[in-house]
């Protein structure tokens, strides 16, 4: 067998025939950005904001915490809804009417957080 000369000229890639690459997918959010992650049962909202009082906006501090914990199970922390200008008094009164309402069940034990559990809205 006769001896092969590489020619690397024939491996180079045409300029033209080469496409930028694109982005696929969502991009991701810099930093630490919350988001509510859904999907949030409407049923469950427009029950929730009929509700007096922080009733939803205690709901949907609760929807994000188990968004972020994947979970339905959460245990809720005052500092939590602090941020939303809740208050601890005012978070109680709408976790009780939360839980009125069927949308919520809540273990409560003395000097500990709530375990609350993030229920379907019950049939109207």
């Amino acid at each position: 067998m006769g001896k092969t000369i590489f020619d690397i000229e024939r491996l180079q890639l045409n300029p033209e025939s080469v496409q930028s690459p694109t982005l696929k997918g969502p991009r991701r959010l810099r930093g630490h950005r919350r988001f509510l992650k859904g999907p949030i049962p409407w049923e469950w909202v427009k029950k929730a904001g009929r509700l007096p009082g922080k009733a939803l906006a205690v709901g949907m501090t609760l929807w994000l915490w188990a968004g972020m914990k994947r979970s339905q199970h959460i245990i809720l922390s005052v500092s939590s809804l602090s941020e939303m200008g809740i208050q601890r008094n005012a978070a109680y009164r709408a976790m009780k009417e939360l839980e009125g309402a069927g949308l919520i069940s809540v273990v409560r034990h003395t000097g500990r957080k709530p375990k609350v559990t993030l229920l379907e809205a019950p049939e109207d």
